[in-house]
């Protein structure tokens, strides 16, 4: 009986005869019709098994692996061979080279979004510094309630007003340090030295004002907690610090001056030498040698670094002076525009080893008003920077009088009236101050 192949293409050729296989010398099938390729359209035509040859085996039909030759690895069945080289540098029969070791990972991210990462992660940490160490300094802040309405204050003006008051209070000290700083050991604070700043567009201005003024004191509360008023009277300004705080003191000198204060400012002894030394002293120049008895100061004259002990024995000095108070608030307006300007300098604002404990030795003492920030003091010591700088200028209350006798006999300092009151007026109204000799 005839095969299926006997109608084909080359026919004749049996199945099962011969070598078990196809006969040799059947003619090759044409590829099948592309409608009737069972893998589809486009889909190359089923592989065919070899012919066989006529030493027994099969001669490979195009796209089959080659049989193995002496001297290669046998095919693995089942596998397929990759592609043949180009010969030579791509030719055919050019053998394939062995893979080299893998080069270094890629990163997934270019060069630049690593310098923007690595940016923004440093801004980031900036920021949780900046902002912790705002609130630890602010939580360092003494505040108080000195600025308080009554009949008769003095409007607000142009500009910002400063009331600073250095106090002779012992609180921090210990027994050994108030030997060895001479301050003694009163009770209660008295003030030291009283300026007012005044920050504005037309020039920042340091004025002091002598602890031994001669003015009206406000009538006041009582300070023992009886309730009783205090009526107003005249003495000495110091007296108003002593006998009613920051408050009375304020309104002491709103009421004098005319000047609206706007914020206030207290440090005592130990803030004060703690400051310095936190800043690793405070460059000034000595006119003339000094050694006095009563602050313990001994200094040569010359250009030299005051330790927090000097400097304060240097504020506090006045016996070597010919007008006492006035040359000692000279002295007192000097070292502190000296002490501002290193305490704002970079060197010491960026430097964590004098920053921080420049503000917890002066804030941890520091009074202000309850409506005083850390803005406000940055302020404050930017224009006590200016003020020594030379943008700004540094004046006393203009003095009628400086041994004015008061009824009790003791020695006072009474203010003239007339310049006094333009040099207010100009702090007021954020005008040039005139000079006064």
């Amino acid at each position: 009986m005839n095969t299926w192949q006997e109608d084909r293409p080359g026919g004749g050729s049996s199945y099962g005869q011969g070598n078990g296989g196809y006969r040799s010398g059947a003619a090759a099938e044409p590829p099948l019709p592309p409608e009737l390729n069972p893998r589809g359209p486009g889909a190359p035509a089923p592989r065919r098994p070899s012919e066989p040859t006529a030493q027994g085996g099969y001669a490979p039909q195009p796209g089959y692996p080659q049989p193995a030759q002496p001297g290669y690895p046998q095919q693995q069945p089942g596998r397929v061979p990759p592609p043949a080289t180009p010969a030579g540098p791509g030719g055919p029969g050019a053998p394939v080279p062995p893979a080299g070791p893998a080069g270094p990972a890629r990163s997934r991210w270019p060069r630049r979004r690593k310098i923007k990462m690595a940016a923004l992660t440093v801004v980031g940490a900036l920021l949780v510094t900046g902002i912790g160490t705002y609130f630890w300094a602010d939580s360092k802040l003494n505040h108080e309630n000195v600025l308080t309405s009554y009949q008769g204050r003095p409007a607000a003006g142009k500009g910002t007003n400063w009331l600073i008051v250095g106090s002779d209070s012992r609180v921090g000290l210990s027994d050994a340090q108030e030997d060895s700083l001479h301050t003694g050991s009163a009770e209660g604070k008295r003030s030291d030295s009283m300026m007012v700043l005044h920050v504005g567009d037309g020039g920042n201005t340091l004025m002091s004002i002598p602890r031994d003024s001669w003015v009206q004191i406000p009538a006041h509360l009582n300070t023992n907690g009886n309730g009783q008023t205090v009526p107003a009277s005249t003495s000495k300004i110091n007296a108003a610090f002593a006998k009613g705080g920051g408050k009375l003191l304020v309104q002491t000198v709103e009421t004098n001056t005319g000047i609206h204060i706007d914020h206030y400012a207290e440090i005592g002894f130990a803030g004060f030498v703690g400051i310095v030394d936190s800043v690793g002293g405070v460059d000034m120049c000595i006119d003339k040698a000094i050694s006095d008895k009563d602050s313990g100061l001994n200094l040569n004259a010359g250009c030299q670094t005051l330790t927090g002990t000097q400097s304060l024995a240097f504020v506090r000095q006045r016996h070597q002076m010919a007008d006492q108070d006035l040359g000692r608030m000279r002295n007192q307006q000097k070292f502190l525009s000296a002490l501002a300007k290193q305490a704002a300098s970079p060197a010491t604002l960026l430097n964590p080893f004098t920053f921080y404990p420049m503000v917890s030795s002066g804030l941890g003492t520091l009074i202000v008003d309850d409506d005083a920030g850390l803005t406000d003091l940055g302020s404050l010591f930017l224009a006590m920077k200016s003020v020594s700088g030379g943008d700004g200028k540094s004046i006393t209350v203009p003095i009628g009088n400086a041994d004015f006798r008061t009824p009790t006999g003791e020695s006072a300092v009474k203010w003239d009236a007339a310049k006094s009151k333009q040099v207010f007026d100009a702090l007021k109204n954020d005008t040039a101050v005139p000079d006064f000799k």
